[in-house]
């Protein structure tokens, strides 16, 4: 039976094959997985908020937010030895409808745009990706195939 590693809300988790990643209550909040294929190496963030630049406290765990968690993600991959990373994320749900259309409070949409501009700026790739909606998600990446099993709430699960 293959191990699974769970990644709870804010944390960074780093493992090789063939290791799972798991994470679950992903509602606005980005699942965010990358890998090397040659080496068989990959990690999962769980990523709450797009920006740290606005937070009252000085310590909060490495995936709270898109900027700490591509960063850390990256560093911790690279210090395995990983050279050409990749990328999966899924997430980034409107869990709640609000009056009015304040971008503030969108901050699924938020979230899949900073991890995505933050990914873009040091040009690794997102393959495959399931995100926005209104329903919460469960993932399960799959460090052997890099296969990124995403379950949805009233919906068929699916791989990426």
């Amino acid at each position: 039976m293959t191990d699974v590693l769970k990644v709870g809300m804010s944390e960074v988790k780093i493992t090789s094959a063939p290791t799972m990643l798991k994470t679950t209550g992903l509602g606005s909040c980005i699942g965010l997985c990358m890998y090397d294929e040659k080496l068989k190496i990959g990690g999962m963030a769980h990523v709450m908020l797009p920006s740290s630049v606005n937070s009252k406290v000085s310590e909060f765990g490495a995936g709270k937010y898109a900027d700490t968690a591509v960063e850390f993600l990256i560093k911790s991959l690279k210090a395995k030895g990983c050279k050409k990373l990749k990328a999966k994320i899924a997430g980034g749900a409107q869990m709640f409808t609000f009056s009015g259309g304040s971008d503030i409070m969108k901050v699924g949409a938020r979230n899949v745009k900073a991890v995505k501009e933050l990914l873009a700026e040091q040009n690794i790739n997102i393959i495959s990706e399931d995100t926005g909606g209104n329903k919460g998600r469960t993932i399960v990446f799959d460090t052997d195939n890099f296969h990124l099993i995403i379950r949805t709430i009233g919906s068929d699960q699916k791989t990426i």
